[in-house]
């Protein structure tokens, strides 16, 4: 459940990708992963944090019982006397499936005294005391006793969270050579809304189908990623599960445009399509009539062109609030222009890696966009300051901007932004032109929560101390940083004691 590394213990959660990985049981169960949050809370979830006081004084003057952290996974078992497997919990299939040679002790097989046992397994303790613990531990936690599995597998504990699911992991292998499907009854006893598929296949889908018992209505979303489903399993898929109202699609090459014609139904409301060879303008035509009800359409497609941007129906343009248009190399000005008509009442939109893209694109979402909260600007090498500019005089309702990569940008550009008085998070990642004169303008946005500065080389040691004037910030990035030493990052612990810095 931890890495170790000269001694030292870390959280067992990797913040760049937020995935939570269990060590694999022999059943082949055990690597499911779960996802969850913003890069910003993927990065929280790492940080040590002391569980309060919520225990009683009997039980907190026992010297000889570890006191629970984020930390320590297994203290808590720890606490009640008993010790957790050598291997983690799986993440779908409570203790007696994972182990059918081991029974969980009960409350009344504790050690220590009745009093201790009893406090252990209070259930009212344990319903506060589990909220403090991250998704991986509660999976090692729930292997502890009956009572504690009880209380853990409530819902409330797993809201918010997606299990990812490899193919492999989905089938036993019995004595006899055949395979088997395994028993998703934890994941259902949890509640699990949603999941993640990887590298599975028509019958695959199918099989989940037959096997998880909330699969027909329960399920609300479904991503598959790097699966070989074609037309016909997609239109099974979403015939069969009538609760799905968000999909993914990504690193499915085997469907074509056809399927989305045949399958899309009118009650999804979010969409996502990544690297999917077979998807271009015809594709947009199909989510454009078929889904009146869009939200939310996040797409990467190398052959999408300004045209697709025009197919936008009027309803459309007043439900859909969010559009994501990653690396989407054919879109132009004229695009831009397509999409700020169709779709005016954005809140959320990314041309992240739209190469060809100019400021003056930038102008028009900035004159026709104004309920724009969050741009996404990386990737862009033909973005300079006077998009800024335009984003500064027009955006007035902007909370976060995106400019990684955006290598044109100077000190010039920063200058425009310090005007925007509800900008929060700002990230300049590998932004080589930015100078500390740059960082200068930044001091007077009070506003600002979160700022990455991580691979911008021209910032001093000197440059980035001054930084402690934004006593608000929550959130500072300076990886890969040159001017960020390790006296600095001490400096910051002492003047920015609320902030958490990333090195």
């Amino acid at each position: 459940m931890s890495n170790q590394r000269n001694g030292d213990t870390k959280p067992p959660c990797l913040p760049r990708n937020g995935l939570v990985k269990i060590p694999t049981q022999p059943n082949g169960l055990g690597s499911a992963s779960i996802t969850k949050g913003t890069p910003a809370v993927k990065n929280r979830l790492c940080q040590p944090s002391s569980v309060p006081a919520i225990l009683s004084p009997a039980l907190a003057n026992h010297s000889d019982l570890p006191i629970p952290s984020l930390a320590s996974p297994l203290s808590l078992a720890a606490l009640a006397g008993v010790s957790s497997p050598p291997s983690a919990s799986l993440v779908g299939l409570n203790s007696s499936e994972a182990s059918p040679g081991k029974e969980q002790p009960s409350p009344e097989r504790l050690p220590g005294s009745p009093s201790e046992r009893q406090l252990a397994v209070d259930e009212k303790i344990l319903n506060r005391l589990f909220w403090y613990f991250s998704a991986c531990e509660k999976c090692v936690l729930a292997q502890v006793c009956k009572v504690w599995r009880r209380v853990l597998y409530q819902p409330k504990f797993w809201v918010g969270l997606t299990p990812v699911l490899h193919t492999k992991e989905l089938y036993n292998i019995l004595p006899s050579g055949e395979k088997e499907f395994v028993s998703l009854q934890g994941f259902a006893v949890r509640g699990f809304d949603g999941f993640c598929l990887v590298g599975v296949s028509d019958l695959d889908i199918c099989e989940f189908i037959d096997n998880y018992p909330l699969s027909k209505k329960g399920v609300k979303s479904m991503s598959l990623k790097r699966s070989t489903i074609t037309d016909a399993g997609l239109e099974v898929m979403l015939e069969q599960m009538q609760g799905v109202v968000r999909l993914e699609l990504s690193g499915c090459n085997d469907f074509t445009e056809a399927g989305l014609w045949s399958s899309l139904n009118a009650r999804i409301t979010a969409l996502s399509v990544s690297d999917c060879i077979n998807v271009a303008d015809d594709a947009i035509a199909a989510i454009s009539q078929l889904l009146p009800n869009l939200t939310e359409l996040n797409l990467q497609a190398y052959h999408v062109t300004d045209t697709a941007l025009a197919y936008f129906t009027a309803k459309q343009g007043y439900t859909t609030h969010t559009l994501r248009l990653n690396s989407c190399w054919e879109i132009t000005n004229h695009g831009v222009v397509n999409m700020v008509h169709s779709l005016p009442n954005l809140s959320v939109l990314s041309l992240s890696g739209c190469s060809k893209v100019t400021d003056d694109g930038v102008e028009l979402v900035a004159e026709n966009l104004r309920k724009l909260r969050s741009l996404d600007l990386s990737w862009c090498p033909r973005i300079t300051d006077m998009a800024l500019e335009y984003i500064a005089c027009d955006l007035h309702k902007l909370e976060e901007l995106v400019l990684d990569r955006c290598v044109r940008i100077t000190d010039t550009g920063l200058s425009y932004l310090s005007t925007m008085s509800s900008l929060r998070s700002l990230y300049l990642r590998w932004c080589c032109q930015v100078q500390d004169f740059g960082l200068k303008h930044l001091l007077s946005m009070g506003s600002l929560r979160l700022l990455s500065l991580a691979g911008c080389p021209l910032l001093t040691t000197t440059g980035l101390s001054g930084l402690v004037q934004l006593q608000e910030l929550e959130e500072l990035e300076l990886t890969n940083c040159p001017g960020a030493t390790p006296e600095l990052f001490k400096y910051f612990s002492q003047h920015l004691p609320c902030c958490m810095v990333i090195e």
